[in-house]
């Protein structure tokens, strides 16, 4: 039994000068990590600076800072492993013998990064347009390495990939200052052409977003099966467009109602017959 112990002991005694310089080193990678995670928030935080001084767009800036952040992780997870023994060449291998298979596994990663990179070359939105995509629509309010985020106008937050957006139509609602703005209203048959487009007119004038320097119009728009369908055209504002469309919706119902101009519905009338004597 004590030349078991003692044997013990003398193992003990050979492992701990090993056990001692793997908690060291332990120890050392966890504060190289812990340092290299602050450096490079502190790299990734000037370079968003820097670029910002240089007017470059807001999406770009998201976009790099996303790359440089993601690739000085890999670099700084890789050192540390190489203090426990991992070689260059193994590294190497790795990489290459992984990259078959992280690509075919990541497809739709690398799709939605070939995306981001489209986005960011063409720029058909910047951070702060509102647009509209197949699905969703919403203000873009990042632009990043694989998704880009928008928000919606009820404040939900929208993650759309890269690559849906670089694949399908994309329709930028705020890319232009100034949009035109088209309402079309249906007047009964029995009222006054003149008297509607007069009213309407008359409220593009009061309307003070309604741009006067620009071209306004108050047209027959159709002949359908139950009214005349009159319309306007005017220029507005991009950032004033909802406000204008919505109070000149409510002013052209109200002020045909105080002119007597009936706005037609759908309605059905039902006759019924009283037969006798069957």
């Amino acid at each position: 039994m004590e030349k078991l112990l003692q044997k013990a002991l003398e193992q003990i005694e050979q492992l701990a000068p090993g056990a001692a310089a793997l908690g060291l080193k332990v120890v050392l990678c966890i504060l190289v990590y812990v340092i290299g995670k602050r450096l490079i928030s502190w790299i990734v935080a000037t370079m968003r600076k820097m670029l910002e001084r240089t007017q470059v767009q807001a999406g770009a800036v998201t976009f790099a800072a996303s790359m440089v952040k993601i690739s000085l992780y890999i670099l700084l997870v890789l050192s540390i492993a190489m203090q426990f023994g991992l070689k260059e060449s193994s590294v190497a291998a790795l990489v290459a013998s992984g990259g078959v298979a992280v690509g075919l596994a990541l497809q739709g990663g690398l799709s939605n990064l070939a995306g981001g990179f489209l986005i960011l070359l063409f720029q058909p939105f910047h951070i702060g347009d509102y647009i509209i995509t197949q699905e969703h629509e919403g203000e873009v309010k990042k632009i990043e390495i694989l998704y880009t985020t928008l928000q919606t106008v009820d404040n939900r937050r929208v993650i759309v990939p890269n690559g849906a957006l670089a694949n399908n139509v994309i329709v930028n609602v705020t890319a232009a200052e100034k949009r035109k703005l088209e309402i079309k209203v249906g007047i009964s048959y029995e009222d006054s052409i003149a008297k509607a487009k007069a009213v309407m007119e008359r409220l593009m004038i009061e309307e003070p977003d309604i741009l006067s320097e620009e071209e306004r119009q108050v047209f027959v728009a159709e002949l359908g099966s139950s009214s005349v369908v009159i319309g306007l055209r005017c220029w507005v504002m991009t950032d004033h467009y909802f406000q204008v469309l919505w109070r000149m919706n409510e002013n052209i119902k109200n002020e045909f109602d105080r002119e007597g101009i009936h706005i037609p519905y759908p309605q059905m009338d039902v006759h019924i017959r009283n037969h006798q004597g069957e």
